[in-house]
């Protein structure tokens, strides 16, 4: 059973880990890669998002909808989040699995939220009630099957593709998923999927991609190509997404 205060405290840790993570090139690309998939799918209206983190992802989706309420369980991440003063935000602390939401949302946004969830059913429950019954449920996780966590097994770094990293661990992931368990979770919660596939070929690690991309030797050009690239080759993507909605 999920200790509600302890689950508090546990976000609350985790916060100076992403607040540099999270502000690094690679991350702002990531979460602008994932809008540019996501948008043809949104026609504005009212938004969720599940966890803000610094806010980035906040602001880049509050641009493409006519409002949005941002729910998080961390007080220092609504914090944060605030001070970009996004005009047509609204912010509500809590845990996912506390919150009640009315039938009102043409999208739910989880960003980088399931592989942290102590009972992922649980809160797909939740966006299950969210949702107005057209609504879409917009989902990233990070891919275990990346091609830099690939060659991290061959590395010798990691036994398997399975296995939750120390930064894994460092960052409060509790699983990892690849396309096939990541569709597997969502239809299982009853969800049937739109489309799904990968974001940004990835072939090595965070912290190498960073000095690529801060040194600009992948410049636009390059990181665009490897936008399209992760279109032909998902399985190998940083991460991987889906487009949900209710099943009928």
């Amino acid at each position: 059973m999920l200790d509600k205060s302890k689950e508090k405290k546990l976000l609350e840790s985790y916060v100076p880990k992403y607040i540099t993570s999270n502000d690094s090139s690679q991350q702002r690309l990531m979460r602008e890669l994932a809008i540019r998939t996501f948008k043809p799918y949104l026609h504005g209206g009212r938004s969720m998002e599940l966890g803000c983190e610094i806010g980035y992802m906040s602001e880049l989706i509050a641009r493409i909808v006519d409002h949005l309420d941002i729910v998080e369980g961390s007080e220092e991440f609504i914090e944060r989040a605030k001070k970009r003063a996004i005009p047509n935000a609204s912010y509500y602390y809590s845990l996912f699995e506390d919150f009640q939401p009315e039938p009102a949302y043409d999208s739910v946004f989880a960003s980088h939220v399931l592989e942290h969830l102590y009972n992922v059913p649980l809160v797909l429950e939740m966006v299950k009630k969210a949702l107005k019954p057209q609504g879409v449920f917009l989902v990233t996780v990070p891919n275990a099957r990346a091609l830099s966590r690939q060659l991290a097994r061959h590395m010798g770094l990691i036994t398997n593709l399975s296995d939750l990293t120390p930064n894994d661990l460092k960052g409060g992931h509790r699983r990892v998923y690849d396309l096939v368990s990541l569709k597997r979770e969502l239809e299982y919660c009853g969800f049937e999927i739109i489309t799904h596939g990968g974001i940004l070929f990835k072939y090595l690690a965070d912290f190498q991609m960073d000095q690529l991309i801060d040194l600009g030797i992948l410049g636009k050009e390059q990181c665009d190509g490897l936008f399209s690239l992760g279109q032909e080759y998902p399985d190998m993507c940083a991460d991987i997404y889906a487009v949900a909605r209710l099943k009928k």
